[in-house]
């Protein structure tokens, strides 16, 4: 795609790496047919193709966003389908967060829009605000249909269907601390105890824990980590971000220097994207450039660091059919994809591939509650296409995909962890356990 670009705007790091991405544009429209929103919407202008065409326009000359370009990047749910299909390489990912960097800067937003957004970036990234405000959400869930009604309000209506029924007892497992193996240590490892699961969800990061012991791993938690930045970061909140990633950065840092670290262990997918990307956001920055690349070149998905550890041996039989739902930053962001289906299969697991398995399940960070119309249509197609498996449960390793998917289905699911761990000697994982399903059908009488 030609460009324009003004000349001093190419002295800028941001504006020379767009310009560099939009260049390599072909028009194809191969991204077309995998992207979401296009596929929902069939506008041009939410596709990938159209996207670019509009941060072009808008970057190459400085302009201040406009509200169509603001409407079409706001619709896009960064799920990088994209850049899985494009032939070009275009490097979809760091064009759009530049748009919306400069969207951010540039285009003030309707006040209900401001206020949602400011609430998300000043509770999500901080496990204890994120606690009172689930709390305060429970309370007010009687009122979600009220809100839905009003169409500035259908993204607090989309909180408070998001937020569990009861809130999860705190776990000893999220605090700075080093878990050491029962034998021999084979590795030693920084788990990202991540700000958002460790409240929804605390026994994926305890089932993790447990399985890397079991193996030999040693597990600490880093003082100082927290929060990886992704969530501000994919809202345009660079400064926000960058400050949280540079907490990070030192905690392993420190760690590193210490008593060492053969890698960065993440179970949440859209934070290893993220951790994996921080070499790129930092590269400019004297002071943190090397350490960033370091970081980034040891962060490892869990289903990564399993499968490079060596055979899991399963201690009882699970028998399920579990369908695997690929998270879009595992399978398009890290380009993670054989990993978490031979594991599942190596534990004893029958796994489903599930229809349309690159089409985004309408997570995707804050976008099911800034977008909550096309999250939840993207939602319920998604679990129309897990019903065709037939499975007894589903699996994904992203607790945002954990949380969407399950407001739209009785299945019960579960992180690939979870099932490992579980397999491995671990207790039965809760959603198992809450739909009581020891096993599936053929093993119900051999499980435990």
């Amino acid at each position: 795609m030609q460009t324009e670009f003004k000349p001093e705007l190419l002295t800028k790091p941001d504006f020379l790496e767009s310009e560099k991405i939009i260049r390599k544009c072909v028009h194809c429209g191969f991204c077309l047919a995998t992207c979401p929103t296009y596929v929902l919407l069939g506008n041009e202008l939410d596709s990938p193709r159209g996207r670019i065409y509009l941060m072009k326009e808008m970057l190459e000359k400085d302009r201040p966003a406009t509200p169509e370009i603001v409407t079409h990047i706001d619709r896009c749910l960064s799920c990088l389908s994209c850049m899985t299909t494009c032939p070009s390489g275009v490097n979809y990912m760091h064009l759009v967060d530049h748009g919306r960097a400069h969207i951010e800067k540039t285009y003030r937003r309707p006040f209900w829009d401001r206020g949602i957004r400011a609430l998300l970036a000043a509770t999500l990234p901080y496990r204890n605000r994120f606690r009172f405000a689930l709390a305060a959400a429970i309370l007010g869930k009687p009122f979600k249909a009220l809100f839905r009604r009003i169409e500035a309000l259908k993204p607090v209506a989309a909180m408070l269907e998001l937020a569990p029924l009861r809130l999860s007892g705190r776990s000893p497992e999220e605090d700075p601390a080093v878990f050491r193996p029962a034998g021999p240590r084979r590795a030693r490892v920084a788990l990202l105890a991540n700000c958002a699961q460790p409240v929804l969800a605390p026994h994926i990061n305890e089932a993790t824990i447990r399985l890397l012991n079991r193996l030999g791993v040693e597990v600490v938690i880093a003082r100082g980590e927290g929060c990886c930045g992704a969530i501000v970061h994919h809202m345009g909140r660079e400064e926000q971000g960058h400050e949280l990633a540079r907490r990070n950065i030192d905690a392993w840092t420190r760690e590193l220097e210490g008593e060492g670290l053969d890698a960065i262990v993440v179970n949440v997918s859209g934070c290893g994207t993220a951790v994996k990307d921080y070499g790129f956001q930092f590269r400019m920055d004297p002071a943190y450039r090397d350490k960033a690349a370091r970081i980034s070149g040891l962060a490892k998905d869990i289903s990564e660091f399993l499968i490079a550890l060596g055979p899991i041996a399963p201690t009882r039989p699970t028998g399920l059919r579990l369908a695997y739902h690929p998270a879009c930053s595992l399978q398009h962001g890290q380009a993670v994809r054989r990993e978490p289906k031979a594991l599942l299969a190596a534990a004893g697991v029958t796994v489903l591939d599930i229809p349309e398995s690159h089409i985004c399940c309408g997570s995707a960070g804050t976008y099911n509650i800034l977008q909550p119309d096309i999250a939840m249509r993207l939602r319920d197609r998604k679990v129309e296409n897990i019903r065709l498996t037939r499975p007894d449960a589903i699996a994904t390793g992203n607790i945002g995909c954990i949380t969407q998917i399950g407001t739209g289905t009785d299945i019960p699911i579960l992180h690939t962890v979870e099932l490992l761990d579980w397999a491995t000697g671990g207790p039965l994982p809760p959603a198992l356990e809450g739909a009581g399903l020891h096993s599936g059908p053929a093993a119900l009488q051999a499980a435990e």
